[in-house]
């Protein structure tokens, strides 16, 4: 019997590439509702990310330049969405 894996879509943008492994590594999450990007409360998170980016670095790219992608990444957006309302 042929098993097939399930294929990451591919990653066109440097900017893509650091989302994708924000979120696999549970640093950022989308707002249920709206698609923003969140923190995803994982305080160990970003490090893990931050060491899948120096070790893994996409095609062309040097480990600080994706570790810096990371960063612009991650100062782009902030803790909650702005569409939603305040938590009381």
């Amino acid at each position: 019997m042929l098993m097939t894996k399930e294929r990451r879509t591919a990653i066109h943008t440097v900017r893509g590439w650091a989302i994708a492994v924000l979120q696999e590594a549970g640093a950022i999450r989308e707002c249920e509702y709206h698609g923003w990007m969140q923190d995803g409360a994982d305080p160990h998170a970003r490090e893990r990310a931050f060491e899948i980016a120096r070790q893994h670095p996409p095609l062309g790219l040097s480990p600080e330049a994706a570790a810096g992608a990371m960063t612009e990444v991650l100062d782009s957006f902030g803790d909650t969405c702005p569409e939603c309302p305040p938590e009381a």
